[in-house]
């Protein structure tokens, strides 16, 4: 497709899609189970067991030990590693933001957060642990028995509130006060001019919005970026072969904080991110068309770069004392 085409192509795309805005989140846009927020219980039982290494069966890999604070909520491995040491098939994603998403992992196969946190715990390569097993053993400490019944009024623990829990807790990793998030409430001065040019080029010449748009850097979307590694991606959960090698559009909400990326973990920094784009991605003819030689000069791609870092956030997190047997 030439040039002026494929600009015609895209500003259709974006004509059809709706309006594509960048703009801090609004915490009264989360959509809360039932729509009730948690309680300040759930979140500090929930912060408890997203520690807690007894999630797992041989009581070595905790929730934390993948989404580590002090990596991103990542563990800055190319694939994750699980509970008995054995490697994963995929990157490790961040957690920032997730109170706002659809769809989880990397194939979109939760369509909740609850659903999603019991995934890893039950799946034989990550914490290996059955979830009957593991209420028995939460029930053994007299501390989980008391937090489970201030949190949820019950005397016994069930899965649906662990999973309650877990997502009660992840749904307060919330990043909204980055120097954008300044910027665009009226601080002028909140990005330096190398992170406006890049901005500017995040929306223009880049063409990054397209699917990295709206509050939380995502439009929720599955693309394929001609990665030829054999993953499936989406097609392995709709058994679709127009999803194979699709994968879901990550939020970049402190995007610097949680290398290396991509789905299979293949590119160490966002340079190499943006280079990997620039030249037009991967060469799997199940691309998407969207992906693109973006022709960019090097003094645009740290720009570009710059601005990616404007999303960031610090996030103290104090790590809980866990109840003891």
């Amino acid at each position: 497709m030439k040039k002026k085409y494929f600009l015609l192509f895209i500003f259709t795309f974006l004509s059809f899609s709706g309006p594509i805005i960048l703009r801090p989140p609004n915490i009264e846009d989360i959509k809360y189970p039932n729509n009730k927020a948690p309680s300040l219980n759930e979140i500090k039982l929930g912060k408890l067991l997203f520690f807690d290494t007894r999630l797992s069966k041989n009581k070595k890999q905790s929730c934390a030990s993948c989404h580590n604070p002090d990596l991103g909520f990542s563990d800055g491995l190319s694939k994750g590693i699980g509970t008995h040491g054995n490697p994963l098939g995929r990157n490790t994603p961040s957690l920032y933001n997730l109170a706002w998403n659809n769809s989880f992992f990397w194939d979109g196969r939760a369509k909740s957060l609850e659903e999603q946190a019991l995934g890893p715990i039950q799946n034989p390569a990550e914490m290996d642990m059955n979830l009957d097993d593991l209420i028995i053993r939460l029930e053994s400490i007299p501390k989980y028995l008391e937090l489970f019944q201030k949190a949820y009024t019950q005397t016994e623990i069930t899965k649906e509130n662990i999973a309650s829990a877990l997502a009660s807790y992840q749904r307060t990793l919330i990043v909204n006060h980055s120097p954008f998030d300044q910027y665009k409430k009226g601080d002028i001065n909140a990005l330096s001019p190398a992170q406006k040019r890049g901005l500017l080029l995040f929306r223009k010449k880049a063409l990054c919005i397209i699917c990295h748009n709206g509050a939380n850097f995502t439009d929720g979307s599955f693309r394929s970026l001609g990665i030829e590694d054999g993953d499936s991606g989406l097609a392995g959960f709709t058994k679709n072969e127009k999803d194979f090698g699709k994968f879901k559009v990550p939020g970049l909400r402190n995007i610097s904080k949680s290398a290396p990326y991509m789905h299979d973990g293949s590119l160490r920094s966002l340079e190499e991110v943006i280079r990997f784009y620039n030249k037009g991605g991967g060469s799997a003819k199940h691309k998407d068309r969207l992906v693109r030689k973006l022709n960019l000069n090097e003094s645009e791609i740290f720009d570009l770069i710059s601005f990616l870092s404007s999303l960031n956030q610090d996030m103290k997190v104090k790590r809980p004392q866990l109840p003891k047997d």
